[in-house]
């Protein structure tokens, strides 16, 4: 489990943009510490680079949401 902060460094997507992909539910909801820390996983890790390929092929949020719901149905 990695904060914020080590999640930003690791995919190179700024904590605001975290924080928004999470709030669009683009990404899980994040667990939180005993200190109410945002705690995530290898598999936000995956997501968000994938967000993060889509956005460089110039996908909207809306598409990039619509791709994420197709895998995992």
């Amino acid at each position: 489990m990695m904060k914020i902060g080590e999640l930003s460094k690791v995919t190179g997507c700024s904590v605001q943009t975290i924080r928004h992909y999470e709030k669009e539910h683009l990404i899980a909801s994040a667990e939180r510490s005993e200190g109410n820390f945002r705690l995530y996983d290898e598999a936000a890790v995956e997501q968000l680079l994938f967000i993060k390929h889509c956005r460089s092929l110039a996908l909207s949020l809306p598409e990039i949401r619509e791709l994420l719901g197709l895998s995992r149905s």
